[in-house]
């Protein structure tokens, strides 16, 4: 499945994001675990809001991270990732 600029996505509903003060980083809650994010992982799933567009994302964390170059293909590439993990859904 391609990743478009204009697609929205969510969290999926059998799984939580959410900040964990213990394990002092973002995080997926699902029935069977819990997966430990990198803070780029976070930053991008802390914005799939079911509102926002790839394209929003992506602008916010360029205006986020001014100094971090050409991010759209890391970005892209951690959408589908997450599609594929089934951590977020097509809104």
């Amino acid at each position: 499945m391609n990743i478009e600029h204009g697609d929205v996505y969510k969290i999926s509903p059998h799984h939580r994001f959410q900040w964990e003060e213990a394990q002092n980083c973002y995080v997926i809650l699902f029935p069977e675990g819990m997966v430990k994010l990198n803070p780029s992982a976070g930053e991008i799933l802390n914005l799939v809001d079911g509102k926002n567009t790839v394209l929003d994302v992506i602008t916010s964390l360029k205006k986020k991270f001014k100094d971090a170059g050409d991010i759209d293909k890391d970005i892209i590439s951690m959408f589908q990732f997450a599609l594929e993990k089934a951590w977020i859904t097509k809104d």
